[in-house]
């Protein structure tokens, strides 16, 4: 084969492995949003259905519910996570939008808290902010794996600090703890952007909606992590 012949098929393999990525990472997004959708529409309907006795106020007035719900979601993400593999594609987009429900009655909880004027001005506040960096993290030739390697061990720290902050209700760490928070989860939508980007090409026979299951999962707790520090900057009290 000559030189001139070699340069065109690493072309068209080039360009069919960019429409692979460019394919998986749209597929990422639409599920991604898809999924902020069911959750949105979860949470006010939990909020909204009814008097004051809601489905969210059961939840904020009934603690097991609201711990039962959270270890719900920690297993789903978990089970979702370590089954990637073993779990058909529509499978895993099943669990994934089943979290997103769940995590939607554990969020009802905020429209008791702050006013509905707020938590939508926060929810564009963190489009905003992490469209932009998930945008970055697209596009970006710099290497983002050292600095995503930092941010998770600063998100276990984080994590204890939350913890001690639970016990102790020290007013000046939790507006650290929130600080710290927005900055961590605003470098990894960039490095979770990088990684899902860089997976699809290491590995393009896994594009087969798995992939992009795992990455909209990535990026939705990005996202959902990054408006509930946002919320606590932004958020107004309930009149």
């Amino acid at each position: 084969m000559s030189y001139y012949q070699t340069d065109y098929y690493d072309g068209r393999n080039q360009q069919s492995l960019d429409a692979k990525v460019s394919a998986v990472m749209k597929s990422v997004y639409v599920k991604m949003f898809l999924a902020l959708l069911v959750t949105a529409a979860t949470a006010w309907l939990a909020a909204a259905w009814g008097t004051e006795a809601n489905v969210a106020y059961f939840i904020a007035t009934h603690s097991w519910v609201y711990w039962g719900l959270a270890i719900l979601e920690l297993g789903l993400v978990f089970f979702i996570t370590a089954r990637l593999n073993k779990l058909s594609p529509a499978m895993s987009t099943g669990l994934f939008y089943l979290f997103a429900i769940v995590n939607g009655l554990t969020l009802s909880i905020i429209f008791l808290a702050f006013s509905f004027a707020s938590i939508f001005k926060t929810f564009i506040i963190t489009a905003g902010v992490f469209g932009a960096m998930s945008v970055y993290g697209y596009f970006t030739n710099r290497d983002l794996t050292k600095i995503g390697s930092l941010l998770y061990m600063a998100l276990f720290g984080l994590i204890i600090l939350c913890v001690v902050n639970m016990f102790w209700a020290n007013s000046t760490l939790d507006w650290i703890v929130s600080g710290l928070g927005v900055l961590i989860f605003i470098g990894l939508t960039a490095w979770d952007t990088q990684k899902i980007k860089q997976m699809t090409q290491q590995y393009p026979a896994m594009a087969d909606g798995r992939l992009a299951t795992w990455g909209a999962l990535s990026l939705y707790l990005d996202f959902i992590n990054l408006f509930l520090y946002l919320l606590r900057f932004f958020g107004s009290s309930r009149d």
